[in-house]
């Protein structure tokens, strides 16, 4: 008999425990190498813990268990034979388009997509109801309940997989179920990454000075251009053409004119930042994840609505990473895709600066003298008065509201063609 021992790999640096969320086999089961045997939280991420080799496993930890990175989790039976009828658990997942959601926008035509039926799946004779291990944590966290969902597993089996897209597909586990009219309770323990979060939330109110300026931003002529260029944009690049890449841009010349809002506090020193890396807020079945954008300031639209993409799939499929969400120096968030009016984000320690998205709504503005409907969106940026001034906050918001009301600003390092052709 020739056993491995399968122990907590490091998912990055700093981090020295991570916590069992899910296991996705039992004990004895037969797994083969490379399959996901488990789920693991760490204190930035949820990560996937893959079989070494192919066996019969023993686990070594429970649900729940706080283990050492380097700690024994499970044993693998590597002399045992592969049973008969074995099928292969590798994961087969549909590739879904996912784009970061931007803020509401003017009323479209809606797409014409495949949507998962919320409804429930009563009338589904082959759907047997049983769920996977993974699925059924997710389905308890979002109040998915079995009869809701169809399977696309053997057997009806629901997967991973099929959670995530009724999800996607806009289900809402409180309006489909309902109040049960019980005074039942329950209790439910924080995740690892939940607790950090929670951790980092308080210590930003306690050590930094933070204050809220806010403006507001006409998104008529970012609208237009969408409007006018998005299906060429989309055919040329093959990638959607959103909000969000349009912000970036405008943040990260916004930065080069400001550097101390890009910068950090170490200790007694300023640290400065010649380049910026954008942590770009996206919601994930496991919550809010902030995966960053390196080098913002050198990409085309293009790429920065490519790499936003692939790392809201990354984040969407729990196979994001610890590296893809450290080491930002500035962050966006968008409260608007929710239908956030107004709010004051908080600071993505250790950077000194967020800025808050909303939702564009129509408002009666003036415009040269006349009351005209334009759509409006409320900025806010959250910053550190420690490092950053208000007059410093105030302009840079300033600055990114302009480049965002006149586009074609952004490619002229924020000032007006005319004024670069005229050599002023």
């Amino acid at each position: 008999m020739s056993v491995l021992e399968m122990k907590v790999p490091s998912p990055g640096e700093s981090i020295s425990e991570v916590e069992i969320a899910t296991w996705l086999v039992a004990d004895g089961d037969y797994v083969e190498k490379d399959q996901a045997i488990a789920e693991v939280d760490s204190d930035k991420a949820t990560l996937e813990l893959p079989a070494e080799a192919s066996g019969t496993i023993t686990l070594k930890a429970e649900e729940g268990d706080a283990v050492a990175v380097g700690a024994v989790v499970c044993l693998i039976d590597t002399s045992a034979e592969k049973p008969a009828g074995f099928e292969s658990k590798a994961a087969e997942a549909a590739p879904v388009e996912v784009e970061a959601a931007p803020a509401k926008e003017e009323k479209a035509a809606p797409k014409e997509t495949a949507k998962p039926d919320p409804t429930p799946a009563k009338a589904d004779s082959h759907a047997t109801g049983h769920a996977s291990p993974a699925a059924a944590k997710i389905m308890s966290e979002n109040g998915v309940k079995a009869n809701q969902i169809s399977g696309t597993g053997k057997d009806g089996r629901i997967t991973k997989q099929d959670v995530l897209a009724l999800l996607a597909g806009g289900f809402s586990g409180a309006d489909a179920v309902g109040w049960g009219g019980t005074r039942d309770k329950s209790l439910q323990k924080m995740s690892m990454l939940r607790r950090k979060v929670a951790e980092r939330l308080v210590a930003v109110k306690n050590e930094t000075a933070m204050l809220t300026t806010f403006n507001e931003v006409d998104m008529k002529p970012i609208m237009d251009i969408r409007n006018k260029y998005k299906k060429i944009f989309g055919e040329t690049h093959d990638v959607g053409l959103g909000f969000m890449s349009f912000f970036t841009k405008a943040v990260t010349e916004a930065l080069n004119k400001f550097p101390a809002v890009n910068a950090m506090i170490d200790g007694k020193e300023m640290i400065m930042h010649n380049y910026a890396d954008i942590g770009i807020a996206v919601s994930s079945p496991k919550g809010l994840m902030v995966p960053i954008v390196r080098n913002a300031e050198q990409m085309s639209l293009a790429e920065i609505e490519r790499e936003i993409k692939r790392l809201a799939i990354r984040a969407r499929d729990g196979e994001i990473t610890p590296d893809e969400m450290t080491g930002g120096t500035f962050t966006i968030t968008n409260g608007g895709v929710f239908g956030s009016m107004m709010s004051t984000p908080i600071i993505n320690p250790p950077q000194s600066a967020i800025l808050g998205m909303h939702n564009i709504v129509e408002r009666p503005v003036v415009v040269d003298g006349q009351i005209v409907v334009r759509p409006i969106m409320y900025l806010a940026l959250s910053y550190d008065h420690r490092i950053i001034d208000g007059k410093e906050s105030v302009s840079f918001l300033v600055a990114v509201k302009e480049m965002l009301e006149n586009p074609e600003t952004m490619l002229f390092g924020g000032k007006d063609p005319v004024e670069v052709l005229l050599g002023l």
